[in-house]
């Protein structure tokens, strides 16, 4: 895939989540609520750490640990179980790990976090990029200093952006655009920055600014534009049932950038992506919903079981992926972990 030290290289905060799912609805001052499941897991940009880890791409994180209990956790859960880079990390003494609940509602969620800024920005540790096929950047007001500098070695960077508490949607954000390989806000984000009321109007206008932009429209799938090839493709989502939707962005993201380094047509690229997000919803947790390649191959062989049953919706599902067959790896592929309750060393073992 690359002959580059890194597949890809990401920076950002890496967040303990405590993930509750099964509630009725958020609690109201006074009540308390009983969640049906919990599950504990690295959350932040840890989620497409681990998403991209998972599909095999050769991943560096760099961010800031504390050395409480949680960041033990949080470093040992990348490094030791998932393969994550973390030569770019540093852990910090006197800082704790940032802490976010997320409760899980009716195919949504809703997250508190506790957190005080690192003594040392992450976005110091990428001063001199590695070598690295991909990037992933999250755009801020303020552009990360490493970004302009991997863009003219010639990086891909593929972006995406958060919800701006401000709502005041800066354009300041969209110069940052002309970095980038690929652009890949939800539909909100992309009608919120282009001031648009629609997402194909938001998907043409973003595709003046950079080279590819693919938007995510949740049950509606997603749109996209590759003005390098002048494809243009909507790709419809998957039924599932929904637990938890955290980190599913950040795994339709990862399973992008590897489609792109193998050079897939677009559609293919944004199916695949559209699929491994749909797993990931049907587990607890963001970075350990991620799934691997054995859940892709499980999930395959489960569509080719059904059509050949009779189910005409299975059918048409094989063949829209039929392009997944070939990318699955030949050798055999190590189970994931998925998100518990617990965080104890002695289950651990």
């Amino acid at each position: 895939m690359s002959t580059t030290e890194f597949d890809v290289i990401m920076q950002g905060t890496v967040f303990f989540d405590i993930v509750l799912t099964g509630l009725p609805t958020l609690p109201t001052n006074g009540t308390e609520l009983l969640a049906d499941g919990m599950g504990s897991c690295p959350g932040g940009i840890a989620n497409l750490a681990v998403a991209a880890s998972r599909l095999g791409l050769r991943t560096s994180l760099a961010a800031i640990f504390g050395d409480d209990v949680y960041g033990d956790f949080l470093w040992r859960t990348l490094a030791e179980q998932e393969g994550v880079d973390l030569s770019l990390s540093r852990r910090l003494a006197d800082w704790h790990s940032p802490v976010t609940v997320s409760l899980a509602v009716q195919r949504d969620r809703a997250m508190v976090t506790h957190s005080h800024p690192p003594p040392l920005p992450a976005s110091d540790l990428l001063g001199a990029p590695p070598s690295a096929a991909a990037g992933v950047v999250h755009l801020g007001v303020d552009a990360e200093p490493w970004v302009s500098t991997a863009s003219a070695k010639g990086m891909k960077l593929f972006g995406d952006v958060g919800w701006d508490p401000t709502q005041t949607w800066s354009p300041l954000v969209l110069d940052q655009l002309r970095d980038l390989h690929a652009f890949l806000p939800n539909s909100a984000e992309a009608m919120a920055y282009t001031r648009t009321d629609d997402p194909r109007a938001a998907l043409h206008a973003l595709a003046d600014n950079v080279p590819v932009v693919v938007v995510t429209c949740g049950g509606q799938g997603s749109i996209g534009i590759d003005s390098l090839t002048g494809e243009e493709e909507w790709v419809p989502s998957l039924p599932v049932n929904a637990v938890d939707a955290t980190g599913a962005g950040d795994v339709f993201a990862a399973s992008f950038v590897l489609g792109s380094l193998r050079g897939w047509p677009l559609r293919n690229r944004m199916a695949f992506a559209n699929l491994s997000a749909a797993l990931s919803v049907q587990q607890v947790g963001g970075s350990l919903a991620a799934p691997g390649w054995g859940d892709l191959a499980d999930w395959l062989t489960e569509v080719r079981l059904q059509a050949r049953s009779g189910s005409q919706a299975a059918a048409d599902l094989e063949q829209r992926y039929r392009f997944l067959a070939d990318a699955l790896p030949a050798e055999p592929v190590r189970a994931v972990r998925r998100a518990r309750a617990t965080i104890a060393r002695s289950s651990d073992a």
